[in-house]
């Protein structure tokens, strides 16, 4: 090896990198910026573990004993319910560990959760009193209510980096000078590429969730069709999102940073690996803002509780609002040969 030309090509890319600002800041930011915000989400005395429902139902006095007895114990989040059934179905679907009726002295687990059975053993003598009782109808194991989290987020990276990376590399080779030479508009560029990425993430999907399905036989209480509807809504949300943000950047390591600056908060806020329940209220409006949040909730109902396109049309409605805000600044913003 020639140590002239190795030492010669080792300056020339670490001059390229370091005379390219906006790379080499967000290399510099993006720790720190990732570093506050988690710090502002998780600030505290530590985040909770576990998380117990309970029905509160007893007169102010009983409850303020029902409150020393429990919520007293650090690192659980005791989340209030009115309706014992609203309790029982979180349970059901581990959003929550423990359901506890301190009125008729009865508490509810989960024997399919590890969870539900520490939280047991936790407040075992708390709850010597109690009858014990376990969710009824038929049990949702862990990875049938992860599954929509998995499958979304997978989405999610093949979405964002699947086409902002291509495009930005579109832009640094010229193909994109070369291609503004000819009748294509940035709309008409736009559109296919979106497509042709919608096509291929749902054509995956289709094929990882049916192995899947024969080897861990999902449970599923909803319409097929339902989900499927749904995820192509949000697949074309989450592409006219990457779309949005390769719209002009023509550095790579630039765009790397602006992805995963569009993708970290969804993977850990969107209720992908564990549930937002009983989470601080910013926290949760904040959550709404992020695709991923509509995408994974609105398939965990279809799919646990055989809800319809019409039960979850809320979520419906945001995702095309926002498709329609991404695309129309994508193209609006949009650059063939230049850095904004």
């Amino acid at each position: 090896m020639n140590i002239k030309r190795f030492l010669a090509v080792f300056k020339a890319r670490n001059i390229e990198f370091f005379r390219d600002k906006s790379s080499l800041g967000w290399n510099l930011a993006f720790p720190i910026l990732l570093l506050v915000g988690f710090s502002f989400i998780f600030s505290g005395d530590g985040r909770s573990a576990y998380k117990v429902g309970l029905v509160v139902k007893a007169p102010l006095t009983e409850a303020e004993i029902y409150k020393d007895n429990f919520t007293s114990t650090r690192f659980i989040t005791f989340i209030d319910y009115e309706h014992i059934t609203a309790a029982k179905e979180r349970l059901s679907r581990h959003t929550i560990d423990l359901v506890i009726d301190n009125q008729f002295k009865q508490y509810w687990v989960n024997e399919q959760s590890a969870k539900s059975y520490l939280v047991e053993r936790i407040f075992s003598e708390q709850l010597s009193d109690y009858s014990r009782l376990e969710t009824s109808g038929k049990k949702i194991r862990y990875i049938d209510w992860v599954l929509p989290g998995i499958l979304g987020m997978n989405m999610m990276f093949s979405c964002l980096f699947g086409v902002g990376y291509v495009i930005v590399r579109y832009r640094k080779n010229a193909v994109l000078k070369r291609l503004k030479a000819t009748p294509l508009s940035a709309f008409e560029f736009v559109s296919a590429q979106l497509l042709s990425r919608l096509f291929i993430v749902m054509s995956m999907s289709t094929v990882v969730y049916s192995g899947c399905n024969l080897l861990f036989d999902f449970f599923m209480l909803g319409r097929y069709i339902n989900l499927f509807i749904l995820g192509m809504l949000g697949a074309f949300c989450l592409i006219s999102l990457g779309l949005l943000v390769a719209s002009r950047s023509k550095s790579e390591e630039l765009i790397g940073g602006l992805l995963n600056l569009s993708s970290w908060p969804m993977m850990m806020l969107s209720g992908v690996w564990f549930s937002l329940e009983g989470a601080p209220p910013a926290l949760n409006i904040f959550a709404d803002f992020l695709p991923l949040t509509h995408l994974v909730a609105g398939a965990r109902k279809i799919i646990i509780e055989g809800a319809s396109l019409g039960d979850i049309s809320y979520h419906i409605n945001i995702l095309l609002i926002m498709s329609m805000v991404f695309l129309s600044l994508g193209a609006y913003f949009f650059s063939w040969n230049t850095e904004r």
